[in-house]
């Protein structure tokens, strides 16, 4: 939908839609207060004038009642009947019956009891029988409402009651007892034509008025925005276009001083500065491209001294503290425990047995030293078929018998029926080091470390999965990107060297696989590594 060629969603289209709205609202609020509050004016004013005509009526014929001048009071009424906007005058008794009538016919019958001038004394005014909404009703008072007759006239009815007044009880001619209160009823019906034209051209007036005021301000108000936001706005549209298009060399002409004319001019200066901005990036960019190409180079050639240099600090880390702990007392163990063996006799077999128990377990911690003295030393890359769940436990056999991981509990499912991999027994074992050693530090030595083994498969070809989840606090998601990063670490100064999964992440890209890492704050961090699946002829 379009307003004046401008779509709704356009500054200019809201612009016209609200202030249009508040237009109508406030101008129609406006209107029925205006017109209704000239209808009440006017009604008041008619209810008083009428008011003020038939107490002058009551008292033109209070002389001709006090004296019994019947034919005087008949002719006073009748006169009075005949003035403009008088369309009834009658005066009834109590029973009903009319004695005096501007309508001559109308004298000796009775009224009817559903006429409203009986209704406003004996029927509550909430629920007249008639559907008469009386405006003012009180019984036996001076009581005008509004009635429609058969032409469609509306009236305005007025009945007061005449009183038996000292000056009436004690007349000559009276007949009636002090105690009668109400002599008779006076009814007087007024024409609210003229009224109801003045209230029609008023209101008529006022919305021709209101229509072309509107009409004149709305106009304008769409010049004004046109000339002043719409054709501005759109200027700096067409040049944000041609900006994003890469044609810095167009310009806005707005030479105004307001708000839009800063606006053109900051344009300008932003075109001006981006020009500037993009052909220095250019040569950077080309500068930049020589640099990476002659880094390049050089990252190759000392990646693979990384390698060796993260395996012996890892190692170095980890052996210093195995044979700290393991080394210094083995040898005695397994001295005294041979010594002890010779000297009980043969027939005690149960001390024996048990000596032979730790002589056999002092032996297998040499071997674990020798494992680690051997995976320290510097050898050449040899690629042979793997089976990567004996590498696996290989590794943590190697970590389990390290102060740090006493208090670490091993999850393992590891799938027996996994084909062999390709790949270097080294290099993958240092790589499940760093990790078991970095989930370690992770939850301080203290938790599980659930460790899987699966095949997967990745656009139609297959991979051994390996999974290392632990249960530390979890890696924050703004780091997961710089993980793999040389020389980046969450470790504290002097614990870490930010090579261990940089290295181990060139070490699994080397063998063809990848290397992935997942977490949440407060759940853990998971590394998941991908290799293929070698080819058995």
């Amino acid at each position: 939908m379009k307003i004046f060629g401008k779509s709704l969603h356009s500054l200019t289209g809201k612009l016209l839609v609200l202030i249009g709205s508040l237009f109508i609202i406030s101008g129609s609020i406006a209107w029925y207060v205006f017109t209704f509050y000239t209808k009440e004016k006017l009604m008041d004013e008619a209810i008083k004038y009428a008011g003020s005509f038939v107490e002058l009526t009551k008292k033109s014929t209070h002389y001709g009642m006090q004296n019994n001048q019947r034919e005087t009071i008949q002719e006073t009424i009748k006169a009075i009947g005949i003035a403009e906007g008088i369309r009834k005058v009658r005066i009834f008794n109590p029973e009903g019956k009319i004695a005096y009538s501007s309508k001559v016919d109308d004298i000796g019958s009775f009224v009817d009891k559903s006429d409203p001038t009986c209704q406003s004394c004996h029927v509550s005014p909430i629920r007249h029988p008639l559907g008469i909404e009386p405006q003012r009703l009180t019984v036996f008072k001076k009581a005008p409402w509004i009635i429609t007759e058969g032409q469609g006239e509306r009236l305005l009815k007025f009945v007061t009651p005449i009183y038996n007044e000292p000056s009436c009880y004690t007349a000559k001619c009276h007949v009636h007892s002090k105690n009668v209160k109400v002599l008779g009823l006076m009814e007087m019906d007024f024409s609210l034509s003229l009224i109801d034209k003045a209230i029609w051209k008023q209101t008529t007036f006022i919305t021709v008025f209101g229509a072309i005021f509107a009409f004149v301000l709305s106009l304008s108000l769409c010049l004004i925005l046109y000339k002043l936001v719409s054709k501005p706005v759109t200027l700096l549209a067409d040049g944000m276009k041609e900006v994003a298009s890469g044609e810095l060399d167009y310009r806005v002409e707005i030479n105004t001083k307001d708000e839009m004319g800063m606006l053109a001019q900051t344009y300008t200066r932003m075109t001006k500065e981006l020009k500037a901005a993009r052909e220095k990036l250019e040569g950077w960019t080309r500068a930049l491209e020589e640099e990476v190409a002659k880094k390049t180079e050089e990252i190759r050639k000392s990646h693979e001294q990384m390698i060796h240099t993260e395996k012996l600090a890892s190692l170095g880390r980890m052996a210093a503290g195995v044979a700290h702990e393991i080394n210094s007392p083995l040898t005695g163990i397994v001295t005294f425990a041979h010594l002890m063996l010779k000297r009980i006799p043969p027939e005690n077999k149960l001390d024996r047995e048990d000596l032979e128990v730790i002589i056999e377990q002092a032996e297998r911690c040499s071997k674990i030293i020798k494992g680690l003295l051997g995976f320290s030393r510097a050898t050449p890359s040899e690629k042979r078929l793997l089976n990567i769940n004996e590498v696996i436990n290989r590794s943590i056999r190697m970590v389990s018998s390290k102060a740090d991981f006493h208090n670490i509990k091993f999850e393992i499912n590891m799938d027996d029926t996994l084909p062999p991999v390709a790949g270097d027994l080294s290099q993958l074992q240092q790589v499940f080091l760093n990790i078991l050693i970095n989930a370690s530090d992770a939850m301080n030595n203290r938790g599980a470390i659930h460790v899987a083994t699966r095949r997967v498969f990745e656009n139609e070809t297959a991979f051994v999965e390996v999974e290392f989840t632990d249960t530390g606090p979890g890696i924050p998601e703004e780091h997961l990107e710089k993980l793999f990063e040389p020389f980046f670490t969450t470790k504290p100064v002097g614990k870490g060297t930010g090579l261990g999964l940089a290295v181990s992440h060139g070490i699994i890209q080397e063998h063809g696989g990848t290397i992935t890492a997942k977490s949440e704050r407060g759940k853990g961090a998971s590394f998941f590594i991908r290799l293929p699946i070698a080819e058995v002829n």
